[in-house]
């Protein structure tokens, strides 16, 4: 997000300031962008986001040229094999319901039945299925450490500067955040300040008293072997949660913990009780040929969850000056860095966004308490 911001800032002819992103790993080894899915898609039950995915997936699909520097631009290596929901009786209604609206909002999705869901993926074992909703195009995947390093670069180009830093804290004189503490110990001004911190956000805005709910959320990848070929597989989301996908010629597999066992956390330990008990025996259920396969690794990621009602919370507070928000997004946000860079670019430049009304997801609404809950979270 940090990257993303700096480029449209830096590449809007109105802009005429200086742009300086702090960076307190330039590895990103535990950043969620480098040990996530890269999952682009349409299909999700706010308006406001599918219209968010009508400018990223375009900008996504020409970024190699868009963020070209000396005429080499990032190989995002996408793979439009879409994305497949599947409902149970229960949930047929809902799906449909959010179809509905997908539709009207432009997106290419289709809704189809139990013989059309045989018929295009044969490979699928339709037992409690009742429906499935397909985004044909616009919807898949991509590299995203390859997009991270194409924003970086081009801001870069641009003239943003870099630094290898840690911001301990926000400066904050009365109603104004007027810069930032550095963990050595020193101080850096700032006319504007975005907090663009992923899964410290909420943290670091405690810093500068801002309650903004927003913590980590731990979610385990777990790649394994198939034997079957599949074919083009879209990524797909079982009625239970469960979901999996190609990656190369192996298959990852993920799903959120129950409630219950959902609470914040920072560590990145493996778990593997949560593929064995749930992830294995639900995919095992739903793909056959699932029932023969081999764990071979497995990693940890964290969301930017945003507790409040699982959208991103962009823009200004409504009581404190020089502090913009670009957090919580809850798992999508690498394919909405796009639209949410070129969203805060605009609040810096002119005041509010131009190109897209955004404001349902400002902070106003936490201010509030008037959620805007999107259900179509993986």
């Amino acid at each position: 997000m940090g990257c993303a911001i700096a480029y449209f800032l830096a590449s809007d002819p109105d802009f005429t300031g200086r742009i300086l992103v702090l960076e307190r790993d330039p590895t990103y080894e535990f950043a969620s962008t480098t040990l996530s899915w890269g999952g682009i898609r349409q299909q999700f039950s706010t308006p406001e986001n599918i219209r968010m995915a009508a400018f990223n997936i375009p900008f996504l699909k020409s970024a190699h040229e868009t963020l070209a520097v000396d005429g080499e631009g990032p190989a995002l290596s996408i793979r439009e094999q879409g994305y497949l929901f599947l409902a149970s009786a229960m949930g047929e209604g809902p799906l449909r319901a959010v179809h509905d609206l997908q539709i009207a909002e432009g997106a290419t999705v289709e809704m189809l039945d139990p013989d059309q869901l045989a018929r295009r993926f044969p490979w699928l074992n339709l037992d409690g299925i009742a429906a499935g909703s397909f985004g044909y195009e616009n919807e898949g995947w991509l590299d995203p450490y390859a997009l991270l390093q194409g924003f970086r670069a081009k801001a870069r180009s641009l003239g943003v500067e870099f630094q290898v830093r840690e911001v301990e804290a926000f400066e904050r004189r009365g109603k104004s955040v007027v810069g930032v503490l550095l963990t050595n110990g020193e101080r850096i001004g700032a006319g504007w300040v975005v907090n663009a911190a992923g899964w410290q956000a909420g943290a670091l805005a405690a810093t500068a008293d801002i309650e903004l709910p927003v913590e980590a959320r731990k979610r385990m990848t777990y790649v394994f072997d198939c034997r079957e070929d599949l074919g083009d597989m879209p990524l797909t989301i079982d009625p239970t949660g469960v979901g999996t996908r190609p990656e190369g010629r192996q298959h990852m597999g993920i799903v959120s913990p129950a409630a219950a066992d959902d609470g914040p956390g920072t560590d990145f330990d493996l778990e593997y009780d949560l593929f064995e008990d749930v992830i294995w025996p639900t995919l095992a259920h739903r793909i056959p040929a699932f029932e023969a396969i081999k764990l071979s690794r497995a990693w940890a990621g964290m969301y930017d969850y945003n507790t409040f009602d699982q959208n991103a919370i962009l823009g200004p507070h409504p009581e404190i000056d020089r502090i913009l928000f670009c957090n919580g997004f809850s798992g999508h946000g690498i394919q909405q860095s796009p639209s949410a860079g070129r969203a805060v670019a605009e609040w810096l430049i002119h005041g509010a966004p131009r190109s897209l009304d955004l404001s349902a997801f400002s902070y106003d609404r936490i201010a509030e308490n008037r959620p805007i809950y999107e259900a179509a979270i993986v």
